[in-house]
């Protein structure tokens, strides 16, 4: 896995999807560990041609998986470290998913309401969701995510073994991310 390096205070990264595009504010303070990966995975283009698999209508966008499942495999396994939620689980802010301790790795949604629940949940020893930014432009965009896969979602252990040939060939309608970068930066 590379070495990660420190995330610029806030950047934007642009998400370029076959909807449109949405652009997101990542804000280190927030969640300064899980910004870092996210910086690197934006700035790496790595979410090229990965699907949304999970719409849950007034609630959540969830992608994460690239689509290769030897590139997943290899960031999957790696989680960052748990941290605190500073800042609450707000409809369109950004937030990366975790099942265990130390599982924040490449899953991540958008809230699409005020999810202020997911700031204290407990599940598996941790506690909370920490967002990671927010989503400044393009909601709409996020808003507009295909959502008729429910209530049979795609299957996260089929998407890890066998990747988009598994999403295109049971779930062609599938919104998906174009391109990944970032745009702005500040400190």
């Amino acid at each position: 896995m590379p070495e990660l390096t420190q995330a610029p205070d806030s950047f934007v990264a642009e998400v370029v999807t076959s909807e449109g595009a949405f652009e997101i504010t990542m804000i280190r303070a927030w969640s300064p560990l899980a910004v870092d990966r996210a910086h690197f995975l934006m700035a790496n283009d790595y979410y090229a041609g990965a699907r949304f698999y999970r719409v849950e209508p007034g609630f959540v966008v969830q992608w994460g998986f690239s689509g290769d499942p030897a590139l997943d495999s290899i960031w999957h396994p790696n989680g960052v470290a748990d941290e605190p939620v500073v800042e609450s689980n707000a409809r369109g802010t950004v937030t990366f998913a975790r099942s265990a301790p130390e599982t924040r790795s490449i899953q991540m949604f958008v809230n699409l309401a005020d999810n202020a629940r997911l700031d204290a949940y407990a599940s598996s020893g941790v506690v909370g969701f920490p967002p990671v930014g927010r989503i400044d432009t393009g909601l709409e965009v996020v808003d507009g995510i295909y959502s008729a896969y429910r209530p049979s979602p795609p299957r996260q252990d089929s998407i890890r073994a066998v990747g988009n040939a598994y999403l295109q060939r049971h779930f062609p309608q599938l919104d998906s991310i174009v391109s990944t970068r970032v745009v702005r930066w500040w400190n």
